[in-house]
């Protein structure tokens, strides 16, 4: 699938595109306020885990970023078997971040921003199938109760012309990917997928949100 999404980002995609259609989404109405504290945990899904480690390995803040599946069973989070679109992944990230300098409505509107299209489902570019869905894994209630409310707000705002299919799933473990898919983006930054589908996600953010932007990306 991977394979196949290189070859059609080469010959139906650009970076200005790819650019055009981001949305700043508002900023939510309710969060959780900055606050000193032990590491906080967000796990998004939103497409290939590559592009949206890229973005959430650049804001400050942000302490590590790990690329992995989440929604399934352990003994199936294995990268050729969660491509088969039958275990109940979906490919997403681990975010570590310090909750006295951002805050998880600020990741929550990154995520929506720039980091994928809620309005696509089960796909995210050139990758379809149900390992690529919007999903937020939300890690305890109140991580739950602001999903809930930013998405309403999202919603009534209208913010995108397309319905929002971003789904909340609570009570599901997040697993490692294997080590290669780890840092993929700076690590094959000349890759034609990278170029065209995911760098335009870290431009979007370094444009949108240059007060969270990290010259330094996360470990």
């Amino acid at each position: 699938m991977r394979a196949l999404a290189i070859a059609l980002a080469l010959s139906a995609c650009s970076v200005a595109g790819a650019a055009e259609r981001m949305v700043l989404a508002p900023v939510p109405a309710i969060d959780a306020p900055l606050k000193a504290g032990p590491m906080a945990t967000a796990v998004f899904a939103g497409g290939c885990f590559w592009g949206v480690e890229g973005v959430f390995e650049r804001i400050k803040g942000v302490v590590s970023v790990r690329s992995g599946y989440a929604g399934g069973p352990r003994n199936l989070a294995i990268y050729d078997v969660v491509g088969s679109g039958m275990t109940g992944h979906a490919e997403a990230v681990e975010i570590r971040y310090d909750p006295a300098v951002v805050s998880y409505g600020t990741l929550m509107r990154v995520f929506f921003s720039v980091a994928h299209d809620p309005t696509q489902l089960n796909r995210q570019g050139p990758d379809t199938g149900s390992q690529y869905r919007s999903t937020i894994f939300a890690q305890n209630p109140d991580q739950a109760r602001l999903t809930r409310a930013y998405v309403a707000q999202l919603t009534a705002a209208r913010t995108w012309p397309g319905r929002i299919v971003t789904t909340l799933e609570s009570g599901k473990s997040f697993y490692p990917a294997e080590n290669y898919h780890q840092n993929y983006l700076r690590a094959n930054p000349l890759q034609p997928y990278i170029i065209y589908n995911d760098l335009p996600k870290v431009a979007g953010l370094k444009e949108r949100f240059p007060q969270l932007w990290s010259d330094k990306p996360a470990a």
